[in-house]
């Protein structure tokens, strides 16, 4: 177990490495830069920005400088704001973990109880509806249902108050980001269950008499999950990914909408920090998902 630890951690740091690598030389291809669009800017002010920055250096001398500045914790000010980029991270990302962790949890429950039901009702009607809803559901990008949503429940009828950082409402985002893992989780777990039902020990609890909802969901339902667990890392990046477009269209102060912000003004800074933030935050959900695979199933061991 401290073996395989170790040996994802350092693949870890690898594949931060290099997500750094990537986005920060594609960031200075593009043409422009964070100043070019300051109005009445002279060619003097723009100078000293720049030399204050370290953007008048070379590129891979400015790409060490930022690392280095980084191995002791600095992630830098916006170029934009001048604001320290960590704080900004970490006030937006309890914005964006709060609708997240939310959407998570509600994708989990009801795509695992939808999912388990579908298998308990297999070709009747239950199970047709709700694979149904679940095929409709993956086929609605969350940026399309967004905006379905805004428009109906909140322009439309009224039903719901657009969002403010007065009066949050968290029920729109939330389906918005919800839907689709709900609905993936849900196929996934069918499938997974209905594999799981054919096995010799299931066979056996319903020969000694063991109702039909506990042979699933006491019996089946641990080993169905493995499935599951593995889509926890994706379906995190999927949600973190769509909260970029969907707090911009609820005009959430989150993360995503401040990484949208980011790109939109070249604030290169926080394109760096949001970046690197988010890819931590990807590694360490999937290298504990993996973990979590030996306390469902103590049979796996882990090369």
């Amino acid at each position: 177990m401290a073996k395989y630890v170790i040996k994802r951690v350092i693949l870890a740091i690898v594949s931060i490495l290099i997500i750094c690598a990537i986005t920060f030389f594609a960031m200075n291809a593009i043409p422009g830069g964070p100043f070019n669009s300051e109005k009445a800017q002279s060619a003097a002010v723009k100078a000293v920005l720049e030399a204050r920055f370290h953007l008048d250096q070379p590129v891979w001398k400015q790409f060490l400088i930022y690392m280095g500045n980084i191995s002791h914790g600095d992630f830098g000010v916006s170029l934009k704001t001048g604001r320290d980029i960590w704080q900004t991270i970490s006030e937006s990302f309890a914005v964006s973990a709060h609708i997240g962790l939310i959407a998570m949890v509600l994708a989990l429950v009801c795509g695992v109880i939808l999912g388990s039901l579908a298998a308990l009702f297999r070709n009747k009607f239950p199970d047709r509806l709700i694979v149904f809803l679940a095929t409709l559901a993956t086929a609605v990008p969350s940026f399309v249902l967004a905006s379905l949503l805004l428009l109906v429940f909140c322009i439309k009828l009224k039903l719901i108050p657009v969002w403010s950082s007065y009066n949050p409402n968290y029920i729109l985002p939330v389906i918005s980001l919800s839907l689709y893992p709900m609905a993936y989780i849900t196929r996934l777990t069918k499938t997974s269950m209905l594999d799981v039902l054919g096995q010799d020990y299931v066979r056996t609890a319903r020969a000694k008499g063991v109702p039909i909802v506990g042979v699933i969901f006491k019996h089946a339902l641990r080993n169905a999950l493995i499935p599951v667990i593995t889509y926890v890392g994706p379906m995190t990046a999927s949600i973190l990914t769509g909260s970029l477009v969907v707090e911009t269209i609820f005009t959430i102060g989150g993360l995503g909408s401040k990484f949208v912000d980011s790109i939109t003004n070249r604030d290169y800074t926080m394109i760096m920090g949001t970046t690197i933030f988010l890819a931590v935050l990807m590694v360490v959900v999937n290298l504990l998902s993996d973990l979590v695979y030996k306390l469902v199933d103590p049979r796996i061991k882990f090369e």
